[in-house]
């Protein structure tokens, strides 16, 4: 059974991708940072429908804190999966963004996907198989009014998937990057009424968060295992 770690699992993408990996057969540590009720819940709902999970809670901006915390998981070895999925909003235009905006926004997304990933690449590597999924945003691949920092960060990713992937291919590890676009979720229903999704979305609709953790769990499986270094959108036709 490979061991997989979805940062971020407490949120409405984060708790879906890690109910599909878990499904597919995988022990899923579900990442929290003040959701770790949510992230327990999640890991609760994984293990009545009989998978196996459990909830861990760290700061990913601390690299001290997020060492600590993968080392102990590492005890029990290697995670062969790892879903970067965490990230922040913190929305402005640009001449109105404060540099807090900016960094704490590029905090959690970039160096919070170095902090994770750099620690568990050595012990991955030698199992010589690995899936490392990076989530973005069609804010990345489009840009959008009052998220520089967000589409920036998220964007950066797609750079880091690139090389990634380059360094790791030859040891069976493959890196991609998943980019959701308008995903249905409380926040969303109330940001994007349906007009507004009509005139965005050429399908008419909200993507399902099964959907975007459906494809993260094929990129996660052995089938997946010749694609790799790939930005794959997933956004009913936006871009």
């Amino acid at each position: 059974m490979s061991r997989a770690l979805v940062t971020g699992g407490s949120g409405v993408i984060g708790g879906a991708i890690a109910h599909a990996l878990a499904v597919a057969g995988h022990h899923v540590y579900v990442h929290a940072n003040s959701g770790l009720v949510r992230a327990q819940e999640v890991a609760a709902d994984i293990i009545a429908q009989g998978g196996t999970a459990e909830a861990v809670c760290f700061d990913i901006t601390d690299a001290a804190q997020t060492g600590a915390a993968l080392a102990q998981i590492l005890e029990a070895g290697a995670v062969q999966i790892l879903v970067n999925n965490a990230g922040i909003h913190d929305d402005a235009v640009m001449p109105g963004m404060r540099p807090e905006q900016w960094s704490s926004v590029i905090d959690v997304s970039l160096n919070g996907f170095f902090n994770v990933t750099q620690p568990l690449l050595l012990p991955m590597l030698r199992t010589r198989w690995g899936r490392i999924v990076n989530i973005s945003s069609v804010a990345a691949v489009m840009g959008n009014r009052g998220q520089a920092n967000y589409a920036a960060a998220k964007a950066w990713l797609h750079g880091a998937t690139r090389s990634l992937a380059l360094e790791l291919g030859s040891r069976g590890v493959t890196v991609n990057t998943v980019a959701p676009g308008i995903i249905a979720s409380p926040a969303t229903e109330t940001i994007f009424p349906k007009e507004a999704i009509a005139k965005l979305v050429p399908m008419q609709r909200t993507g399902q968060p099964e959907e975007v953790a459906d494809l993260v769990a094929f990129l996660a499986s052995k089938n997946a295992g010749y694609i790799t270094g790939q930005l794959i959108s997933i956004n009913g036709g936006m871009a």
